[in-house]
Order: C-alpha cells, then structure tokens, then sequence
C-alpha cells in the first residue's frame, strides 16, 4: 500500500495494532507494526526520532537513502518529505514494528535547559545517519510496549519523563546523535541553494524553509534575493509548476495528489495559476 501521510498527525495504516500516545493534544510516541510491505511519503511536522524494532525500512530523503534494521535508529528534522519502504522480518511471520518519537521543540528546550548532560561544542553540521542502538535505548523502547496496550491513561507528566528518559538515553549511546540534537535546537546556517533545491517540491512554508537553513524569516528573504535575484515565494511557486507539469506528464498521479504533494493550498488556485503559467490546464494532461 503507498500513500502520503503527515507525522505525528497520521500513522502509517497496517493491518495489525497501532496507536499513539499523546501530549497537549499532540501524539508524541506513535507505534507502528503491520505484516504488510507499506511504501508511501511521510511529512514531518515536527523532528522525528524512528527506531526499528523489528523488519526494516528504507527512508528517501532528496538524494540520500538510509536503510534501517533491527534495532536501528535516525533522527529527521521536521518540515521534510520523506519516502519510506517498510518490509517485515520473514522469520517472524513478517512483522514489522518501528516507535517514532515527535521531538517537540518545548521538549528539547526542556531537556537542554534542566539536564546535566554536558553540552559540547558543535562545530560544522552534523548529517543524518543511521545509528546501532545500544543495549539501554533497545530496553527503554520495549519498555514502552505496555504502555499501548493497556487502557490505563497514560499522564502527561510520565510522558514527559519518558522522552527525557529517551534523550538522556541517546545522548549516552551515541555522540553525533545527541549533536543532531542540539542543532534541532539552534540550526546551523546552510546553503540557501541547498535548502531550497531540496525542499522547494515539499508541502514546506518559507517559515520552515528559514528554519532549515538556519536563519530568521526577514535572513532568508534578504539572502534569497541576493542569490537568486528574485523573491522565494516567487521562485518556489514557479518552480513547483514545473514540476507539476513533469509529475503530470511522467506519473499517474491525480491532479489533487500533485497540487498537495507540491504545496499548493487547493486544486481550484493550482489549476489556475498552472493554466497562467503553462497555458493549458492541468486536467489536459488527464483527459
């Protein structure tokens, strides 16, 4: 099955149980296991810390691919698209179960202001990898298995200590993650033509487009105009045309899944400013 979901609003469907623990109205801890191949594009609205328990995925991001097994973990920064593949393990009746953690800013400013973990200094960015956990983080995630079964209520307060729980336990398993971390808390600055190349084609507000890059709303618009010449909103909305009209004549994909897959705020404003753009309307290219 393949479809294009938001995370933490939405969970991957499968066939066996899932649920998701939730904070403020918000899911924080979502659990997925299925025994279906499940193939589709997740958008993060908030940081994402995946592990895989059981199975594998492969995860798409731009031209990076990262591939995680059994008791792997990576950590995404929200306002990206990613495509993922999930397959089960063949020698357990080809389950496969991942925990997604939703990294809320409050919560990481939280951790970084009342822990005592020692704050190194970050120099240069630090890329996404895919990590082996250790013996700890496979312990704390297994624990946490009771926790979507039974139908106690789950308060607020152990939720918080849990993701706590859950970063004291990463900044002691691996180094780089925990730097991956802090930079979800204070972003390094990175190339405007990098961000924007890679992110123009995703459902992205120039807002998070900032963010990525490192920089506050009124930066990003100064530096983009100084790179390009022209204004982002401008510049992305022309360029998702074109990509429209690529998806459109390269995909089956329909009209609607195009026009939100790209962004655009509805099918009626896309159709339009497409026909202004390309000269004929996009629903030509389904007839």
């Amino acid at each position: 099955m393949s479809k294009v979901i938001k995370v933490p609003t939405a969970l991957v469907s499968g066939p066996g149980q899932q649920s998701a623990l939730m904070l403020d109205g918000c899911s924080v801890i979502e659990q997925c296991i299925h025994s279906m191949k499940a193939k589709g594009t997740m958008y993060l609205e908030e940081h994402l810390l995946l592990i895989v328990l059981e199975g594998t995925v492969t995860l798409t991001y731009g031209k990076q691919q990262y591939a995680l097994g059994k008791n792997d973990m990576i950590l995404l920064k929200k306002a990206i698209s990613v495509q993922y593949d999930k397959v089960g393990n063949p020698d357990n009746d080809n389950i496969y179960d991942s925990l997604m953690f939703s990294l809320k800013d409050d919560l990481l400013k939280t951790f970084l202001a009342s822990s005592e973990v020692k704050v190194p200094k970050i120099e240069g960015e630090i890329k996404t990898a895919v990590y082996p956990m250790n013996e700890c983080l496979v312990a704390f995630a297994h624990s946490l298995k009771p926790y979507f079964y039974d139908d106690s209520i789950v308060h607020p307060g152990q939720l918080r200590l849990k993701i706590m729980e859950l970063l004291y336990d990463v900044a002691e398993c691996n180094r780089n993650m925990f730097l991956q971390i802090l930079q979800l808390h204070q972003p390094v600055r990175a190339d405007i033509r990098h961000v924007v190349e890679l992110h123009y084609a995703s459902p992205v507000s120039l807002l998070e487009l900032a963010y990525l890059s490192g920089r506050s709303l009124s930066s990003f618009k100064r530096d983009f105009q100084m790179v390009y010449n022209t204004s982002p909103a401008s510049w992305i909305r022309e360029k998702r045309l074109e990509k429209a009209k690529d998806m459109l004549e390269t995909t089956l994909m329909s009209v609607s899944d195009i026009c939100y897959t790209l962004g655009f705020e509805n099918v009626s404003h896309f159709s339009r400013i497409f026909k202004q753009y390309h000269g004929q309307a996009p629903s030509i290219f389904r007839s």
